[in-house]
């Protein structure tokens, strides 16, 4: 299965020139910095106007290894809650980036919860817009797409529990990159409070103190489904460290501080 962008010209340039232009923009002021070695980061998916910068922030640091386990959000109700693809490839104005039929063939093994559906994943764009940055700073990479669509918090902790078993297995490093924005539609002062509450259960590597926090301060982190699983299975790895390293609003961007979003650039590892 061949899927095409959903987003291209609208989140990021279709035009191929213009979009390595930009990705290189986004990402030249980290390219020189010593390259940090993680099991897992945390990027924003918004468009790159306004979150490109963190996200780049993140992806220039990284080495970056050549396979990703990509980690979304369903924001749309169609599909599975835990939707996999597990052949073909995906499009961008760049190229075709292809699945990683081995990893996930492991991680439909390990975390039966999963289940392979194109539906969750045709429309989605918070994995699309990650892929332009993976194929300008690690050509020739494959990976596997996995759209979260519950916030079960057993079901997460329970995919959180596979993906540490394969990666655990695996020869090869795997880096799990999961894109998530953070508080949505609030001014721009308690959108960085709420966030600061999430980042720093993040910091700590609280799997089950981010989630809670998050719907008791009814902090509207939509990709807290991903941000939950991709936490667990770094417990279950001994990963300790973790580390902001970027963070922006949209009103950085727009100059309206009265209904922004948030976006947090992370490593763990």
């Amino acid at each position: 299965m061949l899927r095409l962008p959903a987003v291209a010209g609208q989140f990021y340039p279709a035009n191929p020139k213009e979009l390595a232009a930009q990705v290189k923009r986004l990402t030249q002021n980290e390219r020189t910095a010593e390259k940090l070695r993680v099991r897992a980061c945390l990027v924003p998916h918004a468009g790159y106007m306004y979150s490109g910068a963190v996200a780049g922030a993140v992806f220039a640091r990284l080495f970056l290894p050549k396979k990703i386990l990509l980690l979304g959000v369903r924001h749309y109700p169609r599909g599975e809650a835990l939707a996999i693809l597990s052949d073909g490839a995906w499009r961008t104005p760049l190229g075709d980036v292809p699945i990683d039929g081995a990893l996930a063939a492991a991680l439909r093994r390990e975390c039966p919860l999963l289940r392979e559906d194109s539906v969750a994943h045709r429309q989605e764009h918070s994995l699309e817009v990650e892929l332009p940055f993976l194929q300008i700073l690690a050509p020739e990479f494959s990976f596997v797409p996995v759209a979260v669509g519950t916030l079960q918090f057993e079901e997460l902790a329970a995919t959180g529990e596979g993906v540490a078993r394969v990666l655990r297995q695996s020869d090869e490093e795997i880096l799990v990159v999961t894109s998530s924005d953070m508080n949505h539609y609030e001014d721009d002062q308690t959108t960085r409070t709420k966030d600061g509450k999430a980042i720093d259960r993040m910091l700590l590597l609280d799997t089950k103190g981010l989630y809670d926090v998050c719907r008791t301060e009814k902090i509207s982190m939509c990709g807290l489904g991903p941000a939950i699983t991709m936490l667990r299975a770094m417990n279950l790895l001994g990963v300790t460290k973790a580390e902001l390293l970027g963070y922006a609003t949209s009103g950085d961007i727009s100059g309206d501080r009265s209904a922004v979003v948030g976006y947090a650039g992370m490593v763990f590892g």
